[in-house]
């Protein structure tokens, strides 16, 4: 199974442990919320753990193949779009999750994008409570 395949899962499943294996140490996820990307494996799993409990009815519906430039480097590197909806305290969240894989096929870039307005402000209020709750902000 390909690294976006089990990623996908795992997110479906709300396995958090799944998740581990599939980021490179020096993961960096760009969230839609925050202007600096989370860093580190230990940070992004723990965001991922507040995004599956701040997420409702979360389901991916597509996903596309490729390659794109990375932010940390601006090299060409194999990457997957997941289009996902959610909602979030009640309102309805279109997106995607942008995933660029090393050689090795992990994960070393995260990027999520969504929208509306609305639901990206109700997304960030969320999980900053969470993070606070959980004790990494």
């Amino acid at each position: 199974m390909e690294t976006a395949e089990r990623f996908r899962a795992a997110v479906e499943k709300r396995d958090l442990a799944a998740l581990e294996d599939l980021f490179t140490e020096d993961v960096r996820f760009y969230s839609p919320v925050k202007f600096t990307p989370f860093e580190g494996r230990p940070m992004v799993l723990g965001l991922f753990g507040v995004l599956l409990k701040v997420f409702e009815d979360f389901r991916y519906i597509g996903d596309f193949e490729g390659a794109a430039e990375t932010s940390a480097d601006g090299a060409q590197a194999p990457a997957e779009v997941l289009l996902f909806r959610a909602a979030v305290e009640g309102r309805e969240i279109h997106g995607i999750d942008l995933l660029h894989f090393d050689e090795a096929g992990r994960i070393k870039e995260f990027t999520v994008m969504v929208r509306p307005q609305s639901a990206v402000q109700a997304l960030g209020q969320a999980v900053l409570a969470g993070l606070v709750a959980d004790g990494l902000a």
